[in-house]
């Protein structure tokens, strides 16, 4: 049986990331809508760098054993997929 602090402790690292996820989301979606196209390379340096954040995020979370490597390859890419749904509406209008 896994201890309930252990359990806790996993389930507040994902959401944290969860929550990086999700901020990075919004930060994107801003960008997208009020100041720059996804052509420019502000918005490619914005996203790069908000990208590898999330990664070295996860690498770390993964190497405490506080989420599993899957876990954290799922969120990165649930991410990218709707950044690229994202990038697509942005192409359509």
């Amino acid at each position: 049986m896994i201890p309930e602090v252990a359990v806790n402790n996993t389930e507040k690292a994902y959401a944290l990331l969860k929550a990086d996820a999700d901020k990075i989301l919004r930060l994107i979606k801003v960008q997208m809508d009020n100041l720059t196209m996804p052509q420019c390379p502000l918005y490619e340096e914005v996203l790069d760098t908000q990208m590898f954040g999330l990664s070295r995020e996860i690498d770390f979370a993964v190497r405490l054993h506080l989420v599993t490597e899957e876990e954290g390859k799922q969120l990165l890419e649930s991410l990218e997929r709707q950044l690229n749904l994202l990038h697509e509406a942005s192409q359509r209008t």
